[in-house]
């Protein structure tokens, strides 16, 4: 991840490697003629969702930043950044009005970035961070399971998603991007979202395990009351309750006294020997025989 960060740091400092030319013209108002101018539940957990984060924000930037280095484009404010002057170079082209950088009296980094509008790495950032968000909390509250949720989850869902439209509005309201360049880089930090956020959980969609943190060096095996199962935020339907329960039927039942024939809650399995008696079966293993042998010796005849 530093080496990324140090590459997409580099590539964010370098001048452009696409030259642009524009259009400069200037109506003369006299004549009217064209002159030519122009929360945390472990520490796993909480680790894995810090760490997708990351990945979604850190790989979106330097992906954003190396097409910006390389294609760019010219922001809307261009012309008030660059601050041309005719006299410094000869148009060319078409009526010879098509002019580059040469003519920009203002000139250094400001000049760059005003040359590398697409894509817009704001609306990259912000929809990694939203989207990345909202499949968290889809996942941690069972907005999209398998029951009836409450509506204020569905509301809390949405909002990073109207966060990152927002910020991508006041993008276009202070002519910084072009509508494409923001619909772009909408769509680079949706996918590195999706794509970080499937590295540390064990799925995207599947309500029983999207909630569950991935392991590095162990393969994920789902079942029910698996480890992790209980990671959510929600008590509804069972959620939450699911580890818990299966802790409690791995446990052994209290034994009946039945005569001579101990029967237990659970099966029990004692030796490849051995027999093995279902609940409510009547039919006895040799170990619960054995015990309960002994335990008659013990207490000697009934009366």
């Amino acid at each position: 991840m530093l080496l990324i960060g140090a590459v997409a740091f580099g590539l964010y400092h370098a001048p452009p490697v696409a030259t642009r030319s524009f259009p400069l013209t200037v109506v003369n108002t006299d004549t009217g003629q064209d002159t030519g101018e122009f929360r945390i539940q472990s520490f796993w957990d909480c680790n894995n969702a810090i760490i997708g984060f990351i990945y979604a924000v850190e790989t979106s930037a330097a992906f954003q930043v190396l097409i910006k280095w390389a294609i760019g484009g010219l922001r809307p404010n261009f012309l008030d950044v660059c601050q041309p002057a005719r006299n410094l170079a000869s148009g060319v082209g078409y009526m010879k009005y098509m002019y580059s950088v040469e003519i920009c009296t203002t000139q250094g980094r400001p000049l760059w970035n005003a040359m590398q509008s697409f894509p817009s790495g704001h609306s990259t950032t912000i929809f990694a961070a939203g989207v990345y968000l909202y499949l968290y909390l889809n996942a941690k509250l069972k907005v999209f399971a398998n029951y009836h949720p409450a509506m204020w989850k569905l509301l809390l869902l949405y909002f990073p998603i109207l966060g990152a439209i927002l910020v991508c509005g006041f993008l276009t309201i202070d002519n910084s991007h072009h509508w494409y360049d923001i619909l772009a880089g909408a769509g680079i930090g949706t996918m590195f979202a999706f794509s970080a956020y499937r590295m540390v959980y064990a799925s995207v969609w599947d309500c029983r395990v999207n909630h569950i943190p991935l392991n590095r060096g162990t393969a994920f095996a789902w079942s029910q009351g698996c480890e992790g199962a209980d990671m959510v935020y929600t008590n509804r339907a069972g959620w939450g309750a699911v580890h818990m329960q299966s802790e409690k039927e791995t446990l052994p039942g209290p034994a009946i006294g039945n005569g001579n024939m101990y029967m237990h809650s659970k099966p029990r399995f004692n030796g490849s020997n051995d027999t093995y008696a279902e609940p409510g079966s009547s039919h006895v293993s040799r170990v619960d025989q054995a015990e309960s042998s002994t335990q008659g010796a013990r207490e000697g005849p009934r009366p």
